[in-house]
């Protein structure tokens, strides 16, 4: 008797930031894109070039791709003729000068706050002390002037020693030597960190395309922008697993349909671009995924996709069919009638999710097993079907601060863990099909996200249905000023490429009661100065009402969530 074939597990790594660039000046507001860059990403290829037998999917944004080129690019520039940096934190690096009004410092001082407390400052003592002095600063809007340069360069320097991976500070000498001097960081010092953030970038990209040529990796895309790409096409979709859900005043999204093509087209071009070949496998803007949807998809030639487990629960009760243990999760999916559409997998959420938000508090070792203990369970149960897939998704950058040491253990345990274990086999999800992995068919999709498997996370709140209307009425002055013949050319392409920046799903991610204020101040400004310069470039006068916040936030701040996006 033959031995049962090994129960293939997928685990998939979402990479997204949203458009931090005001696209007008190129100045980059937020510096979220590159400090994850020097942390999280280069640190998820390191694991996986250090464990040979470890294959996985690496879902990649275009719109990240391009901001981190555009980092690269302005860093080479900078340091081999001085050109600009774009970024006010990454510049102030290497500043002769730091800040000197009391307003710019006491900005500066907040920045550098903006790190995991217990494993991120209160790891180094040095930081530790220096984090404390700009606590009593920032509480009591202290003297700011009275600090001295010294400090703010020691305390911008921990900030950036705090952000780079783990596996950088253990192998980098001149990071090793800064971190063991441990302050009085010289101009050329600051200048050798930028240094090492700039030989980062370079390769980065690079190594994630060996990878994948190497066929240890995967590489997917999401949309260019991250849009809700059901939501583009029809406001109504939220209402299929929400039938009385409140929806915006805006009946739908202008030219919908026609922008979620712009989306896919573009994010093609890129990803192409990038690395060399077109993906066979999209992970939709937060699993955002209804039968519209799954029809485009195919039509771009789009082999795979993935949403939620809550989705595939949906769907099943709304076609009729009764589920029974949990084997109804563990393979993909086609949609009934609709050859040409991809297959479709869903997420183990109960796996994700205790990567994303439970193991983080326990010890490397207990979180492997366990994870690994669930999964050997499951093959048990699938033992009868050799089609058998568990697919683990997750944010591939968000969740690792919440850990010790950036996750460094958990993640080169676990995937040593996986790459040698007899019953359980890292894979891909193209290379699932290419196995022959057969499709189940699904009567009907009923349209949602991986949050529940609704839309509610973006739509339905008062606030949120406001950053819609206000979308609806940017992208109708873009479409009079397209139809006036006043965008051809390059203007029509600069005009289209801030409209996606306004389209991403991000901005009312964060609209609600129930975020911290601090990060909702910030998408909100991002969001309405997108919508703003939308509007210069449709060469219309912004409407009085995106000086005005959407929302005001206000709640306790999440943990590092499964999916998070966009917050340091």
């Amino acid at each position: 008797m033959s031995a049962e074939p090994p129960l293939r597990v997928v685990l998939c790594w979402h990479m997204h930031q949203p458009e931090y660039r005001d696209l007008l000046s190129g100045t980059y507001q937020l510096p979220w894109t590159y400090l994850h860059a020097i942390k999280d990403y280069v640190d998820m290829a390191a694991h996986l070039e250090a464990v040979p037998g470890m294959r996985a999917v690496v879902n990649f944004t275009p719109v990240l791709l391009e901001q981190l080129q555009d980092y690269h690019a302005q860093l080479q520039a900078y340091l081999r003729d001085g050109g600009a940096l774009r970024d006010p934190l990454l510049a102030a690096l290497d500043e002769p000068a730091l800040p000197v009004r009391p307003e710019e410092r006491l900005a500066l001082v907040r920045s550098c706050l903006r790190a995991h407390r217990r494993h991120m400052i209160e790891a180094y003592p040095r930081y530790r002390l220096l984090a404390e002095i700009a606590d009593w600063m920032v509480e009591r809007q202290g003297p700011v002037a009275y600090l001295s340069e010294e400090y703010l360069a020691d305390l911008l320097v921990w900030y950036h020693l705090a952000w780079l991976g783990e596996t950088v500070r253990r192998e980098d000498a001149r990071v090793a030597r800064l971190m063991a001097k441990g302050g009085h960081f010289t101009l050329h010092e600051r200048r050798e960190l930028l240094e090492v953030i700039a030989s980062l970038l370079e390769g980065l990209l690079d190594r994630y395309r060996r990878l994948a040529e190497g066929g240890r990796v995967e590489l997917a895309m999401s949309p260019y922008g991250h849009p809700m790409l059901p939501l583009l096409i029809d406001l109504e979709a939220a209402r299929e697993a929400q039938p009385r859900l409140r929806l915006p005043l805006l009946r739908a999204y202008p030219g919908g349909e026609e922008r979620a093509r712009w989306h896919l087209e573009r994010g093609l071009q890129v990803f192409e671009a990038c690395f060399g070949h077109r993906p066979t496998g999209c992970w939709p803007s937060e699993g955002g995924l209804s039968e519209a949807v799954l029809r485009l998809l195919g039509e771009h030639g789009f082999r795979w996709t993935a949403t939620g487990e809550s989705v595939l629960a949906h769907s099943l009760e709304a076609s009729g069919v009764e589920r029974e243990g949990r084997g109804w999760l563990f393979r993909p999916y086609r949609l009934e009638g609709a050859p040409g559409t991809p297959a479709c997998f869903f997420r183990d959420d109960g796996l994700s999710d205790l990567i994303g938000f439970q193991y983080a508090d326990w010890h490397a070792d207990d979180a492997v097993q366990d994870l690994i203990g669930h999964l050997e369970r499951i093959a048990a149960q699938c033992a009868g079907d050799p089609g058998a897939v568990v697919a683990i998704i997750l944010d591939g950058e968000n969740a690792w601060e919440h850990y010790p040491y950036n996750g460094y253990y958990f993640l080169r345990q676990l995937y040593e863990r996986l790459a040698g274990h007899p019953r359980l086999e890292p894979t891909t999800f193209a290379d699932c099909l290419a196995q022959g992995v057969a499709p189940r068919p699904l009567k009907r999709l009923v349209a949602g996200s991986w949050v529940h498997g609704t839309f509610s996370t973006w739509i339905g709140d008062p606030d949120k249905n406001r950053g819609w209307e206000l979308l609806g009425r940017a992208k109708e002055a873009f479409d009079r000023a397209r139809a006036g013949g006043y965008l051809v050319g390059p203007a029509l392409e600069a005009a289209e490429r801030q409209l996606a920046a306004c389209e991403g799903s991000d901005w009312c991610w964060w609209f609600g009661d129930y975020n911290p204020a601090e990060s909702v101040s910030d998408f909100d400004r991002l969001y309405r100065m997108h919508l703003a310069n939308l509007y210069h470039l449709a060469g219309e006068e912004p409407p009085e009402e995106l000086a005005h916040h959407v929302s005001h936030g206000g709640g306790a701040p999440e943990r590092g969530g499964a999916m998070r996006r966009g917050q340091g």
